[in-house]
């Protein structure tokens, strides 16, 4: 790339997919390797710093986003595109399967004490739950965890980043 700003066009890349792109894929269009990519993202990140966008890498991928911090903002904005609030007892499900996957309706419906059928449901349709395997018990259940929508509706990089529950 003699004349083109690499961080720039990295950057209009990220930018245009507006979806995750995996890392393979991005060192394929610059020709380049996994290492020099790294750099190349760790520069672009620090030049982000004190921009409204961040990096976020998962799951050998790499996404824009919105700066977390400016939420309060852009939620005027996510009213007319999605509903931006998920409900207390919606909340309360995925809360249990982030902490708790790979984890099954039966043992969520324990933990809640009630029917989580509705915000189950929900939360498939948002993208922010996957189906991860069946159980090998009776009735073989369904396991469900996050997914990649999760870290980046939260803007968490990995689940390591979620708080620690109270004892």
């Amino acid at each position: 790339m003699d004349s083109v700003n690499y961080l720039a066009a990295l950057e209009a890349v990220l930018f245009a997919s507006g979806d995750p792109v995996p890392v393979s894929k991005l060192c394929e269009i610059f020709q380049v390797t996994e290492l020099e990519l790294m750099q190349w993202l760790d520069r672009l990140e620090i030049a982000l710093e004190d921009r409204g966008v961040c990096l976020l890498r998962a799951d050998g991928a790499v996404q824009m986003a919105a700066d977390r911090k400016y939420n309060v903002y852009i939620e005027g904005l996510t009213d007319t595109l999605r509903p931006a609030r998920l409900s207390a007892p919606t909340l309360e499900t995925l809360a249990i399967i982030a902490y708790r996957q790979p984890v099954t309706r039966p043992e969520i419906e324990e933990i809640r004490g009630v029917k989580v059928e509705k915000a189950l449901n929900t939360l498939l349709a948002y993208d922010l739950i996957t189906e991860v395997g069946r159980r090998e018990t009776t009735g073989r259940p369904i396991l469900y965890g996050t997914t990649e929508e999760f870290l980046r509706f939260f803007g968490i990089k990995d689940l390591s980043e979620l708080p620690e529950l109270p004892q």
